[in-house]
């Protein structure tokens, strides 16, 4: 599968964040499945080639979000975590700030939840294309544990992140469908339920308790979380098949897109 996206010079980089704001815009009108490719670069002001040269398909839009979403998280959360060395504070801080990150998306998120519910999908935070945006979440909530003045041994400390990783992305799915003003529900569920995950990461060193937390791991990876499929053909589907790239030296000037950032 070609990459996600193109890198290069601070116009490319310019036009692809334009094509990712478009498509975030059209997605909280339309929703995914009624966003098409060809609408997002009518919309942003590019061609389609210039649009599949930096995002191949929809799906990798979607996780260009993703991957934004997880930096910009881990960029705030890693200041705040600063000095902070209470377990149940360090996992409450994680919590509450992917919130203030993540509240901006919140008019649409749940509909982004309507296709990465399904683990078959590549939008599932479980999938194999979500990988790099699920490493970096759970190598933020590492962070969070060894950070703590609590000590385990390597075996836990391999084990530990992923079952915080589960417990943010239940608070990720509460929120997204939280109505309340300005998901004040949610808030109060972080808050409240840090200090339980905080007391059950404690007691997960005991040796009485850790054939449970292998048992859990066990069975994310089993049921759960996929590896990549090698057979897996993006071209099957008529709207995510690719053309050619087109030249990086053909970009257009871009014009302003009407997405989260300058729609409110």
């Amino acid at each position: 599968m070609r990459e996600a996206f193109r890198a290069g010079t601070p116009k490319s980089e310019h036009t692809r964040a334009l094509i990712l704001e478009t498509a975030l815009g059209l997605f909280r009108e339309h929703g995914y499945d009624g966003t098409t490719m060809r609408a997002i670069a009518q919309r942003a002001g590019v061609s389609v080639g210039n649009a599949y040269y930096y995002f191949a398909s929809k799906e990798h839009l979607v996780q260009g979000f993703y991957d934004r979403l997880a930096e910009e998280h881990r960029a705030v959360a890693a200041e705040a975590l600063r000095g902070v060395p209470d377990l149940g504070e360090r996992v409450r801080i994680v919590l509450t700030t992917w919130l203030d990150v993540a509240e901006p998306y919140h008019g649409f998120a749940a509909k982004f939840f309507k296709n990465a519910a399904d683990p078959s999908s590549p939008l599932s935070p479980f999938s194999a294309e979500s990988k790099q945006a699920r490493e970096s979440v759970i190598e933020l909530h590492r962070l969070v544990l060894t950070g703590s003045k609590l000590r385990y041994d390597a075996e836990i400390e391999r084990l530990l992140p992923e079952m915080l990783w589960l417990h943010h992305l239940g608070i990720a799915l509460y929120w997204a469908h939280d109505k309340s003003p300005r998901t004040e529900r949610t808030r109060r569920l972080a808050e409240r339920t840090a200090g339980t995950v905080a007391r059950v990461a404690r007691i997960s060193k005991y040796k009485v308790v850790r054939p449970l937390v292998r048992e859990a791991d066990a069975l994310l990876r089993e049921f759960l979380i996929s590896e990549p499929d090698p057979d897996r053909d993006p071209a099957s589907d008529p709207d995510q098949a690719a053309p050619p790239p087109a030249p990086e030296s053909a970009d257009p000037a871009p014009r302003p897109a009407l997405g989260p950032a300058s729609s409110g």
